[in-house]
């Protein structure tokens, strides 16, 4: 079987291209160009784990896609007052869109691999389901729940049911130069700040009953449920409750007006049943909204469990 693998020169695409290989399969390496200065680095990186494992390496431009698709995406949401999250819109339109399309139609591959940290069940009729990696502090599968069933389908992540330390130990035995790299916290873009590009304007910090308790810079430079960084010292911590973008304010509260049990969810996909436990953000383990959630950003994704497995989720309009 012919393998793309997606390269990005770290060491978990690195060692799920090793362990391809060492199956026996035909294992390509695939990686893009998105327009940032970073690129040319990446590309050498992924070029360098190419030429280690005897395997091709094909770059495909995917810059106008990224810009289009992700870069208006992160600053429009923002400007808005709510609070994005890139890798989703990344993972669903370019990663996991454009770049194993391009593998599949110009390189002839039969399926399309990465590193993530999630795993995949198949069943007879060629349905699969997606499930939580075994690393349960590396786990991915909140930020794939929008990959499409028909690319689900074609995809495999040959790290799912390992743990990072095995993975690491795997690239060290191997000789790759990223075995003891520090992670990446690149979601395929940079630093949001920089993307959204507006200017700082000055706003007032206010009480749910509308009494100005401080100033900020720009109510795009929060997020809610955020508690430092507020700026507002001394007593009981205040949380953000509310972004109001018509008039540049952030709207903070005691930690009971930031708890939440209940969603308001569009764009949603698959199964959404609020008695299921979900996740809120990538980090910690999946609850139930009926103990009360913290943080529940309007623009940020609601992904729902059944045990190990994602069954749905959707964007929280509030």
């Amino acid at each position: 079987m012919k393998v793309a693998v997606g390269l990005s020169g770290g060491v978990d695409s690195a060692v799920a291209a090793l362990l391809l290989a060492e199956e026996g399969h035909e294992v390509v390496g695939v990686t893009m160009t998105l327009g940032r200065p970073s690129d040319a680095a990446a590309v050498g990186d992924a070029q360098a784990v190419a030429d280690r494992l005897g395997i091709p390496l094909a770059t495909f431009d995917l810059s106008a896609a990224w810009r289009r698709n992700v870069l208006a995406y992160i600053r429009d949401t923002y400007l808005s007052g709510r609070t994005p999250n890139p890798c989703i819109r990344c993972n669903e339109s370019v990663k996991f869109g454009l770049l194993p399309q391009a593998a599949f139609d110009r390189l002839g591959c039969d399926r399309f691999a990465t590193g993530h940290y999630a795993r995949l069940v198949r069943d007879g009729a060629g349905g699969v389901r997606l499930l939580r990696g075994v690393d349960r502090a590396k786990d991915q599968s909140y930020f794939l729940y929008r990959i499409r069933p028909d690319v689900l389908a074609r995809t495999l992540f040959p790290l799912g049911g390992r743990t990072k330390a095995e993975v690491r130990a795997l690239a060290r035995a191997a000789g790759f130069a990223s075995a003891d790299r520090h992670d990446s916290q690149d979601f395929c873009g940079g630093d949001p700040m920089q993307i959204v590009g507006a200017e700082d304007r000055e706003g007032e910090v206010v009480t749910l009953d509308g009494e100005v308790i401080g100033r900020h810079r720009g109510f795009w430079h929060y997020t809610v449920g955020m508690r430092k960084g507020l700026g507002i010292g001394g007593g009981t911590p205040y949380y953000v409750v509310a972004l109001d973008a018509a008039r540049n304010r952030v709207v903070v509260g005691f930690r009971e007006a930031a708890v939440r049990r209940d969603l308001n969810l569009v764009d949603t996909v698959g199964t959404i049943d609020l008695s299921l436990p979900v996740k809120v953000r990538s980090a910690g383990e999946p609850r139930l909204l009926a103990d009360g959630l913290v943080g529940v950003a309007p623009g940020q994704s609601a992904v729902f469990y059944r045990d190990d497995e994602v069954v749905g989720g959707g964007i929280i309009a509030s």
